[in-house]
């Protein structure tokens, strides 16, 4: 059992600071805020520019026993917008390093509500391939994705080392799938053309817990 959790929140852009003061309010730290974008629902539409919408992505490091606390406030802060405003779930911390000390974070209670019937799919790819994993995993039963800009760290020199081209600017994709589905997308994403040359991309797979949808309820 974690003594922490980390909660992430997808909300729309500039909705970001709204949802962490109602969790710091009800007993969170803080959280850090990620600008990211929501994918079309097709290739087509990305290559258009439509369907793709920015977001803020919450990451809050909170005390498991205070967690559920938290989320209900987030969700209530959230109740009055329109439904599909966003979602949020959390995952469980091993180890929490603050103050310059480090903390095994064993030994917490868990809440109820924290089993695990989502799992998050990480794929980090070159830059611009995004979409193309995105649509791989629709066919394969997800709905929905949210890329956040990110950066390689290898060196130069590291390409010629280990003979594959390294391409710094990378697409981070989030993907969160019912548990029964995930095999089924990761082997959708697998397939993609270009996951199959090295250094291209990968992907891996944590299981979540307390998964809401955000804003008014249908």
């Amino acid at each position: 059992m974690s003594r922490f959790s980390l909660i992430i929140s997808i909300v729309p852009h500039d909705k970001g600071e709204k949802v962490t003061k109602a969790a710091v309010e009800a007993g969170s730290g803080g959280g850090t805020v990620l600008m990211g974008r929501e994918l079309a629902k097709s290739n087509f539409g990305a290559v258009l520019g439509l369907g793709e919408t920015t977001k803020d992505l919450i990451y809050m490091v909170v005390e498991s026993e205070k967690k559920v606390e938290i989320i209900k406030a987030m969700v209530n802060c959230a109740g009055s917008s329109k439904s599909g405003f966003g979602c949020l779930f959390s995952l469980d911390v091993d180890s929490l390093m603050k103050g310059g000390k480090i903390d095994d974070s064993k030994g917490g209670n868990m809440s109820e509500n924290s089993e695990k019937d989502r799992d998050l799919i990480s794929v980090i790819v070159n830059k611009g391939y995004a979409d193309d994993v995105m649509f791989a995993a629709r066919k394969a039963g997800a709905t929905g994705g949210t890329v956040i800009n990110a950066r390689g760290t290898a060196r130069e020199d590291d390409e010629k080392f280990f003979g594959v081209h390294i391409v710094p600017e990378k697409d981070m994709l989030l993907i969160v799938v019912e548990h029964e589905k995930k095999e089924a997308v990761l082997g959708a994403i697998k397939e993609v053309k270009c996951l199959k040359e090295p250094g291209m991309g990968i992907a891996f797979t944590s299981p979540v817990g307390d998964f809401t949808m955000l804003g008014k309820k249908k």
